[in-house]
This record gives structure tokens, C-alpha cells and sequence, in this order.
């Protein structure tokens, strides 16, 4: 049985915005699809909505459906999905929504040339007032209360304006470049290209890309770490870099506890692989390791002190240095409190990895395979992106 999780008190000040507006946890996939439908159908100006993976699906289809009443009413409706992540849903399943007056974009068709470059963001916003981001796609797979029934995951719902500012701008600017050939031969020949107008924006959205900007997320992190006493962290993939590695580590050394709840089940044996090969010098340096058991877990959260990572990123190679991705960055008590108990409530349906266990599971085959894993994932597959990039005509 896993003890329970107490608050910690603050890290000293980080750069992290403060909250100018209420925010709130969206705690399972029915909550989240439930709450997101109404955002839709109480739509009056906009709706912009972006995902990795949309399945032609029940839950699929119910989104269509509402995205499609809006447009129809007069609603501006624009979907952004990833041509990677949804790579069998075809352009004539936005038929009624375009025929309504929405759009529908993929962003980068895939190809085997550019395969490598994706979006992994999820997004809805809804008349520039209300946001909602987090690790849900648009799939049957998350519905449910990631305990009994559906994926392990959850987000969070916004309205703070520099918030919202930033969210649209950055949507806007990957629906006009949803083509990322172009997009990135743009961004090529004209180095000013480099940083958008909305990577500068001033607020606590924290943006990354195809190693063509400098990954705000996890320097913030790294930052947050140099002084956290307690930090807790839901990953789903978890290959962070050696930095961030040695970050946590150091965090336990000194005293301050670091309680890292990964994949007990997942969707991706290859990551789940690569992550328990790198669990023995965490586990040495006195990190607490837990496995999340009943569902396969998709969840992204980094709690540091008081401070709040969440949205669409893992702490991985692909998420930290190839994808488009996007986190929030808050420093709000009554957040960081709620969060902390979804941490401990979590704990309450995982298994704790002690060193013993991990060793004893360390025979040649699993040492090689974890070793391929992360290779794999860490080394050729930021090695192809870098070439794929590099091979925009």
C-alpha cells in the first residue's frame, strides 16, 4: 500500500506566471468529454480544436457531430489533427463539418520523407474565453474514470487571458502551417522564422517544436528543480535527458523527496521498456518509483513545490526535443493541493518498484532490450527528425 502523500511547502520563486483567472482540473475522460461537448454546444464566436489522435469512433463521432451543429449555426470552427497520429481517418470524414462552413486541416500529411515531424498537442478553446488542455485525445479509449474503465488521464480547464492569448495564437499559426514542408522550408530560409510571434508571448504557456525552438518546458523545469525540496511527476513515457535525470537525482540526494508515478501498463512497450532500463540510479539516489496499475496510463504532470507542469508533453526525447507540444506553467496554491491529492489517490492504485524489485528483474534479455529500447528512442529517432528537417528541399 503506498503511504500518503502530505503538501509541501513552496520552492522559492521561479519565473512561473501567477494565475490571473480560475482553473480547474478536468480529473477522468468522461468528466472532460462531458465537460468539453457542453463548451461546444454553448459555442456563440469560435472554436478552435486541435488533437493528436482523433478515432472515427463513438466519442469521435460525437464531437463531430457537436463541432458540426456549431459551424452550422454560424460558430467559426477550425480542427487541427496530426496526420501521424490519425493516420487512417480520411479527409472525407469532415465532409458534414466542412459542408457546415468548419474547416478541417492534417497537420503534415504523412509521408515517409517527413514522417518524424508531428504535432502532439491537444487543445480546445472556445470562444476565446475558455480553454481546455491535457493528455486526452479524441478516441473511446479515454472515456471512462481510468480506473475501472478507460485510459489513466486528465487536464486542465483555463480562462486566464494571457492564457487564451497565447493558445490562439499559437493554434492559428499551426493551422495556416499545417502543411510543415512548407512550413519548415519557411522557417529555413528566413531565420527570423525561428521563435513565431507566439513563442514570445508573455504568459504561463510553455511551447516547444522540432528542435526549431529552444524547449521552454524543460528549461523551466530544470530551473524549478535547482531549488524544489518536494516534486512529484506523472509521466506516461518516461526517456528524460541525462540533465533532467541528474536534476532529479540531485533533488533526493540533498534531502527533498521525488516520487515519480510512470506506466505500469502502456500503449507503447518500446518506451515502457526504455523507462524501467533507467529506474536502477533513480532508485539508488532515494527516488520513489510507483507503477500505475488498473489502466494504461496517459497522463502528463509535474508538481514542484507548489509549482505546475501540465498539458500535452512526456518527459521523453520525442516530447522534449521533436514534437510541437504545449504546457502549462502555474504557481497556485489551491492547484498545487488538489493536485497533490489526484497524485496520493493515484499512488492508491500502483505498485511501488523498490531496487530489490528492479534488480531482480535485470536478466541479460531485459538489460538488452531496455538498452535498444532507449537507443531507439533517444538516439535514431532524434537522429531521423534532425535529417528530416534537414532534407526540406
Amino acid at each position: 500500500m503506498a503511504r500518503p502523500v502530505s503538501p509541501s511547502p513552496s520552492a522559492p520563486p521561479t519565473s512561473a506566471p501567477a494565475v490571473h483567472a480560475p482553473a480547474a482540473w478536468l480529473t477522468t475522460g468522461t468528466l472532460a468529454y462531458a465537460r468539453m461537448l457542453a463548451l461546444i454546444d454553448a459555442a456563440h464566436v469560435s472554436i478552435r480544436c486541435e488533437t493528436y489522435i482523433w478515432t472515427a469512433d463513438a466519442v469521435g463521432n460525437r464531437f463531430l457531430a457537436a463541432l458540426t451543429r456549431a459551424a452550422a449555426r454560424g460558430v467559426r470552427v477550425h480542427v487541427l489533427v496530426d496526420g501521424g497520429g490519425s493516420p487512417t481517418l480520411a479527409q472525407t470524414y469532415w465532409h458534414d463539418l466542412e459542408a457546415a462552413g468548419g474547416r478541417a486541416h492534417f497537420f503534415n500529411p504523412l509521408t515517409f520523407r517527413h514522417f518524424s515531424l508531428r504535432s502532439h498537442r491537444k487543445l480546445l478553446l472556445i470562444d476565446d474565453a475558455t480553454a481546455i488542455t491535457g493528455g486526452f485525445n479524441i478516441s473511446q479509449d479515454y472515456e471512462g474514470d481510468g480506473v475501472t474503465d478507460g485510459w489513466r488521464d486528465f487536464g486542465i480547464e483555463l480562462s486566464d487571458p494571457a492564457a487564451l492569448h497565447q493558445l490562439a495564437s499559437s493554434f492559428d499559426h499551426l493551422f495556416t502551417h499545417h502543411l510543415a514542408l512548407h512550413f519548415l522550408r519557411r522557417r529555413w530560409k528566413n531565420r527570423t522564422l525561428l521563435r513565431p510571434a507566439y513563442y514570445r508571448l508573455p504568459g504561463p504557456v510553455l511551447f516547444s517544436g522540432p528542435r526549431l525552438l529552444r524547449n521552454q518546458f524543460s528549461r523551466r523545469l530544470l530551473a524549478a528543480l535547482r531549488h524544489a525540496r518536494h516534486v512529484r511527476i506523472i509521466s506516461a513515457y518516461f526517456a528524460p535527458s541525462f540533465r533532467l535525470r541528474r536534476a532529479l537525482r540531485a533533488v533526493a540526494l540533498r534531502g527533498g523527496t521525488v516520487e515519480l508515478l510512470l506506466a505500469g501498463k502502456s500503449d507503447v512497450p518500446l518506451a515502457q521498456r526504455a523507462a524501467r532500463s533507467i529506474y536502477g540510479p533513480l532508485l539508488k539516489a532515494g527516488v520513489a518509483i510507483w507503477e500505475y496499475q488498473p489502466q494504461i496510463l496517459h497522463a502528463k504532470l509535474a508538481l514542484v513545490d507548489d509549482h505546475i507542469f501540465v498539458g500535452t508533453a512526456n518527459l521523453d526525447a520525442r516530447s522534449l526535443a521533436i514534437n510541437h507540444e504545449l504546457m502549462v506553467h502555474l504557481c497556485e496554491p489551491r492547484l498545487a493541493t488538489e493536485a497533490r491529492a489526484m497524485f496520493a489517490a493515484d499512488l492508491l492504485h500502483s505498485q511501488k518498484i523498490t531496487l530489490m524489485d528492479w534488480q531482480r528483474t535485470r536478466t541479460w534479455l531485459t538489460r538488452f532490450r531496455g538498452a535498444i529500447a532507449r537507443f531507439l528512442l533517444t538516439k535514431v529517432d532524434p537522429w531521423l527528425a534532425r535529417r528530416q528537417m534537414r532534407d526540406v528541399p
